[in-house]
């Protein structure tokens, strides 16, 4: 099986890629399972002081994996999104997302749960599941806490696309940057980061993170289970096994 998620480490920076041409960066089981993986022996790496999340691909993330979800469902899937988020939040190290290209749905999750986000301009994001008969319940978890009630009911209800300069102006994003700067300016955050002693930058963490882990472990299963049920009502069948069918036109 081709590995979908890969780990390197040098110089103290563990660079987590996700690379799943097949499906464009797709939130499958494999998908997520390996990410789990790569973040627990990064966060346990004393060589590693920060992680950084990014794609091998021109596409960031494009959601959940459909094909997936209309054949074995989302059981394992919508829990693995809720672990996944939690590897990030509680992780030891602190996690900063790369991020270029589109990132729909699910991907927006792992943007939001990184401690600090930075995209280049042409980046462009969308909370797709209203379209689909979804809603974006497992991400809710990382996404609410870093917007504003007007932005995340405009967000989740509309499904319209945004922009890295308002995601960035939404708080989604930390920073926004034109696209031939990202590495510039990815590399100036790692840099501030690794000026931190461990002990320092990992007890700061927690602080900023407490009450949203809280919430992930009171709330993250009922979650999980109301994303699944949804996945598997009648009305999401459909509607994913249209918009399956119009891609393949």
């Amino acid at each position: 099986m081709t590995e979908l998620v890969h780990l390197d480490v040098a110089g103290g920076v563990a660079t987590v890629t996700l690379d799943s041409p097949g499906n464009k960066n797709a939130l499958s089981q494999q998908l997520t399972g390996e990410l789990l993986e790569r973040l627990e022996a990064a966060g346990a790496d004393d060589e590693v002081r920060v992680i950084v999340i990014r794609s091998a691909l021109e596409v960031f993330c494009s959601g959940a994996d459909l094909s997936e979800a209309t054949t074995v469902g989302m059981g394992v899937g919508a829990q693995r999104m809720v672990d996944v988020q939690r590897a990030i939040v509680a992780n030891p190290k602190p996690v900063v997302a790369r991020v270029a290209g589109p990132v729909r749905a699910g991907g927006i999750g792992i943007v939001a749960a990184a401690d600090l986000s930075v995209a280049g301009e042409s980046a462009t994001f969308a909370l797709t599941e209203v379209r689909l008969g979804l809603a974006a319940a497992t991400i809710s978890l990382t996404v609410l806490p870093r917007l504003t009630d007007r932005a995340a009911a405009y967000t989740f209800l509309t499904g319209n696309g945004f922009d890295a300069l308002e995601a960035a102006r939404l708080g989604l994003l930390t920073l926004t940057v034109p696209d031939s700067e990202l590495d510039a300016a990815v590399d100036t955050v790692l840099e501030s980061l690794l000026k931190g002693l461990p002990q320092g930058l990992r007890e700061t963490k927690k602080l900023l993170n407490r009450e949203l882990l809280a919430d992930i472990d009171a709330r993250g299963k009922d979650l999980a289970e109301l994303s699944a049920s949804l996945f598997a009502s009648p009305a999401a069948q459909q509607a994913m096994l249209a918009f399956l069918n119009r891609k393949k036109q």
